[in-house]
C-alpha cells in the first residue's frame, strides 16, 4: 500500500483494491476515497465517497448506483457478478468484490484495516440494554479530557453495517475511541470485535435475549 499513508486521511482506490484484493473494473482516475457510503439517502460528499452495494434477497443495492453517479459519486463497490453498464458510467470507477468476500466483508476488512492503522486507546461497548446511554454518557463525561472519535450520538449505531462506519472516522488527530456493538445473530459480536479489537471493553448487562 501507498508508503505515505500514516499522513493521509484518504486512501486511493488503487490502495483499497489491494486492501480487498479486488480487481477494478473502469478504473481511470486513482480518486482519493474518504467517505464510505451503504445508504444512498445519506450522501454528503460525493466525489470521496465509495459506495459500498450491500444486497440482500429483497434489495439490489446496484440499482442505486445510476442515481449515485449523477449525484457525483464515480467510486463504487460490487460484487464481482454484477454487470454494471459502464458505457453509461464512463467516469464511475467499480471494485470487483470476489465471491469469496462480498461487498459486507469487504467493507469489514477495511474498515480492520484503518482501525490498526491507530494505536490509541479504544473502548468497546456491549450488552442486552444501555449501549447507546452508556456510550453518550461516557463522551460526555470524557470529551474534556480526551479528543473522541465515536459511535454517532443518540444513536443505536452497532451492527455489522453501523460499526464499519463509524470505525472509518478514526484518525490520527484523536486521542481515544468509544464504539458500539450490538449482535442479533450468532458470531456477529466476533466479526466486530476484529474491527473494533478493544484495549478496554464494557459489558452493560446481559438479559434474556442474549442468556
Amino acid at each position: 500500500a501507498n508508503e505515505n499513508l500514516d499522513e493521509m486521511q484518504g486512501y486511493p482506490l488503487s490502495d483499497i483494491a489491494r486492501i480487498l484484493n479486488c480487481s477494478v473494473l473502469n478504473g481511470k482516475d486513482d480518486r482519493i476515497v474518504e467517505s464510505l457510503l451503504t445508504d444512498s439517502r445519506k450522501l454528503l460528499f460525493p466525489a470521496g465517497t465509495l459506495f459500498f452495494a450491500l444486497s440482500s434477497p429483497l434489495v439490489d443495492a446496484t440499482t442505486f448506483i445510476p442515481d449515485l453517479y449523477e449525484k457525483g459519486v464515480r467510486s463504487f463497490a460490487i460484487d464481482e457478478r454484477s454487470h454494471p453498464d459502464v458505457s453509461k458510467m464512463p467516469e464511475a470507477s467499480f471494485l470487483l468484490v470476489p465471491d469469496r468476500l462480498n461487498t459486507l466483508a469487504a467493507l469489514h476488512l477495511l474498515a480492520r484495516f484503518h482501525r490498526h492503522r491507530f494505536a490509541y486507546e479504544v473502548m468497546a461497548i456491549t450488552g442486552s440494554n444501555g449501549k447507546t446511554i452508556v456510550k453518550d454518557w461516557l463522551c460526555q463525561l470524557l470529551d474534556g479530557d480526551f479528543i473522541l472519535v465515536a459511535s454517532p450520538q443518540s444513536c443505536s449505531c452497532n451492527s455489522q453495517v453501523d460499526v464499519p462506519l463509524s470505525v472509518w472516522q478514526m484518525s490520527h488527530t484523536h486521542e481515544l475511541g468509544i464504539f458500539e456493538a450490538g449482535i442479533s445473530q450468532k458470531g456477529e459480536m466476533a466479526k466486530l470485535q476484529t474491527i473494533i479489537d478493544p484495549s478496554i471493553g464494557l459489558l452493560t448487562c446481559i438479559g434474556e435475549a442474549h442468556a
